[in-house]
């Protein structure tokens, strides 16, 4: 693991950027402590999830369909795409 202080991130961002791009994430601590993670996401999909994995509201609405399935408060597939065609109508 690799770690840089923010005041010399802040300093040197272009160069950490092509630093990252071939030898991988960063860790930023600010006052001794991890404060970020610089990388570089693989492609379009890696960024959408790196996203999602952290949106609280995302996280919030797995929760609640977790708890559904449990609940036996599903949809079968047939019925689902049926479903779906019919909206697109």
């Amino acid at each position: 693991m690799r770690l840089a202080p923010l005041a010399d991130v802040k300093a040197k961002l272009s160069a950490y950027l092509d630093d990252v791009k071939t030898n991988g994430p960063i860790v930023i601590t600010k006052n001794g402590r991890t404060a970020a993670i610089l990388l570089v996401p693989i492609d379009d999909d890696d960024l959408e999830r790196l996203l999602l994995t952290r949106s609280p509201r995302f996280q919030a609405m797995l929760n609640r369909s977790r708890k559904s399935v449990r609940a036996g408060r599903t949809v079968k597939h047939d019925e689902f795409w049926k479903k779906v065609a019919e909206r697109q109508k």
